[in-house]
């Protein structure tokens, strides 16, 4: 059964109602994150051997093995499949058709929309089927007031204006500066803008927007370089693609400005969030290098680059690797 976003939450809540809960998508973090927690749900723990069996890859034909085994303390069962493919959908079937209480969570990435797993899944009411997609705007700005509200720290709207701004699309880097953001504010504590920036600094994403900027200047070797440390942390096209467009729309805002009569600086400064002060000097390289039209045929061509990541069996490293480089040379309008 396909779950809809407004009910991902209580079927989650619910794991020990469903016989397997599938997770797919682009956002590797994200799907762990809720694997860990559906398990955590019916088997208490994460790493208990007689209540938690973990399969990757090389073991998935042991599923039906696994599902029927009794725990020797007592207790419900987890197996927690790693890297599910659809060669685990002839596996499941077979498990599914054994009556147990053992609960099956699949980590799937990458699945594409005619995945028979994912078809399977969304057939059987049993079956959850859950996507899990990078977060932005407004689903993002929720989740990270959320996970503050919970630890009791309020945040102010501009200072959390300039945090979306450079957390990265990955869940697993999500967490990571929300919970040195906890650390910093203390118990019941207040996130200012000034606050923001000297715990999360540069941090958030900062591998993505280094390519892209060194792009911009023309430096193909440190954007080569921070392009590769981003995917290696995680980074997906999407995000790629993402991050380009943002950074081009505010160039292409302080652009407009200045054509309207605004001072560089102060149209800059205007920017929401404000450009942080060490990207100061390459943002006006960017400016300096890119004019208005070229920006806006650059703007429409990430586009059209996100387009194609997202289309069955694309490529899209190897066309993330290509759009960076392109970016190097200046695109005239």
């Amino acid at each position: 059964m396909k779950i809809e976003a407004r009910n991902i939450g209580r079927a989650l809540a619910d794991a020990g109602a469903w016989r397997a809960i599938l997770l797919y998508g682009e956002d590797a973090g994200l799907i762990r994150e809720r694997a860990r927690q559906a398990v955590r749900r019916v088997a208490e723990t994460l790493d208990d051997p007689f209540r938690v069996s973990q399969l990757d890859r090389e073991t998935q034909d042991r599923l039906e093995e696994e599902v029927t085994a009794l725990s020797l303390i007592g207790g419900r069962r987890v197996v927690w499949v790693r890297e599910g493919q659809d060669s685990l959908a002839s596996f499941l079937t077979r498990a599914l058709e054994t009556p147990t209480d053992t609960l099956i969570v699949i980590e799937a990435p990458g699945l594409t929309a005619r995945s028979k797993l994912r078809a399977f899944a969304e057939g059987r009411k049993e079956v959850a089927s859950i996507a899990c997609y990078p977060e932005e705007g407004r689903a993002l700005s929720q989740t990270v007031t959320d996970a503050l509200e919970q630890a009791g720290i309020s945040i102010d709207r501009d200072a959390l204006a300039w945090l979306l701004s450079r957390l990265g699309a990955d869940r697993t880097g999500v967490r990571g500066e929300i919970e040195k953001l906890v650390l910093y504010a203390g118990q019941n504590g207040r996130l200012d803008l000034d606050a923001v920036q000297d715990c999360v600094g540069d941090a958030g994403g900062n591998s993505l927007e280094d390519a892209v900027f060194a792009a911009l200047t023309g430096n193909r070797a440190v954007a080569d370089q921070a392009l590769e440390r981003a995917l290696a942390d995680g980074a997906n096209s999407v995000a790629v693609a993402r991050t380009v467009l943002n950074v081009l729309v505010r160039l292409e805002r302080v652009a407009l400005a200045q054509k309207a009569g605004q001072s560089r600086m102060e149209a800059m400064k205007a920017l929401r969030p404000p450009v942080f002060f060490k990207r100061t000097a390459v943002f006006n390289q960017a400016l300096d290098r890119w004019p208005l039209g070229s920006l806006e045929r650059a703007s429409r061509e990430t586009q059209a680059f996100e387009l194609a990541c997202k289309q069955s069996g694309a490529p899209d490293l190897a066309l993330c690797r290509r759009y960076i480089a392109s970016l190097c040379s200046i695109w005239k309008s």
